[in-house]
């Protein structure tokens, strides 16, 4: 049996300074989702397995804590909370006036192997999903709520949002006339950014070896500002085409938008989730060796749980962000650390006056 002074892995407790910056944190996010008029919503914590299941997919769904009630039926902690909050729109908001705006502070819960560089088995995720809106406005708002809250954790110089859209991906796996096994297999092998071995891959499907040649090269299509180098060139069917066009669109307004300089193009950054359809990114900041945030345009999703709808969002993860910013310092956190002032006397009842009055002009006390 495991000794009870243990916590299992994966998990952690937070205290003093890193407790106070994740409150400092979500307070921030919280804050310009509010401003940019999201209103806050509270997602079960336990739900059917089904509906990440339904959501996530199903290789992601099964990385969830899952058991059965005393009626038999599967539940799961929940590890997403996207797919709830889409079900939410497509149910409780059904007859709502669209755009509906959400926004959250939520803990998620995963069960990974314990060589997975991002290890954690309980996470906080601030979110934001903006649903019944299409197009590059609705995508760039997301953009935009993304940049304002790392700005406003004093991370305007040190983060990187990379961009891609799921087209690119898919209209080279429709080319290639891969089924669902060999597509998965093919974009775990671009995501690793093994162009090698996706290769070897494709040979070994009997394609050709031009053919493979050609589509490992996809592996490696990383850019700047704009679309990556030969982008064009290489990818020539329809659905890529059209992807990139909505690419460079965006990249030209992000620029207009003084967000060029953070923003680039990766098109080997191919996202795990099922339910992206169009664009998805990934927030980096500097000294962190995982992405502390990721989004994207889901627009099949709410059909999954009624009529089919645009829809984007994001989320970060406060965890990672807690990591960056205990280690640059937070101004707002340094201040509510202030040192504590401490209240003495022999008797109890002048004690705690006094401790109210300081109280009372917010001064940080701690009782002798």
């Amino acid at each position: 049996m495991e000794p009870l002074s243990n916590i299992p892995g994966g998990m952690r407790y937070y205290f003093g300074r890193e407790a106070r910056l994740r409150r400092s944190a979500e307070t921030a996010a919280m804050g310009v989702f509010d401003g940019w008029g999201y209103e806050e919503i509270a997602t079960p914590s336990v739900d059917f397995y089904a509906l990440f299941e339904r959501g996530m997919g199903r290789g992601e769904a099964r990385r969830s804590f899952r058991f059965t009630d005393t009626d038999g039926r599967l539940l799961a902690l929940r590890p997403d909370v996207t797919s709830s909050v889409a079900r939410a729109a497509a149910t409780l908001f059904a007859g709502a006036p669209r755009p509906l705006r959400f926004c959250y502070a939520a803990t998620v819960f995963r069960q990974r192997p314990r060589s997975h560089a991002e290890w954690r088995r309980q996470g906080r995720q601030l979110g934001c999903e903006l649903i019944g809106a299409g197009g590059a406005d609705a995508d760039l708002e997301i953009l935009a709520i993304a940049a304002e809250v790392l700005e406003r954790l004093n991370l305007g110089g040190a983060y990187r949002v990379t961009l891609n859209h799921v087209g690119v991906f898919n209209g080279v796996a429709e080319q290639l006339g891969l089924g669902a096994e060999a597509r998965e297999e093919m974009r775990r092998l671009v995501d690793a950014r093994d162009a090698a071995a996706l290769e070897e891959f494709l040979l070994a499907l009997g394609r050709s070896g031009a053919t493979a040649e050609h589509a490992g090269r996809l592996a490696r299509l990383a850019g700047g500002g704009g679309l990556p180098a030969g982008a064009r060139e290489l990818l020539t069917n329809e659905r890529s085409r059209a992807a990139l066009d909505e690419l460079e669109r965006l990249c030209e307004v992000a620029a207009a938008l003084g967000l060029g300089e953070w923003v680039s193009v990766d098109l080997s950054d191919v996202s795990g989730l099922d339910y992206y359809t169009g664009l998805v990114f990934k927030i980096y900041v500097e000294g962190s060796g995982t992405r502390v945030g990721a989004g994207g345009r889901y627009d099949e999703l709410t059909a999954n749980f009624g009529g089919r709808e645009p829809a984007v969002g994001f989320v970060l993860d406060l965890d990672t962000l807690t990591e960056i910013l205990a280690r640059e310092g937070d101004g707002a956190e340094n201040a509510a650390a202030a040192p504590s002032a401490t209240v003495e006397g022999a008797d109890a009842a002048a004690r705690f006056r006094e401790a109210r009055r300081m109280r009372a002009r917010g001064e940080r006390i701690k009782m002798e």
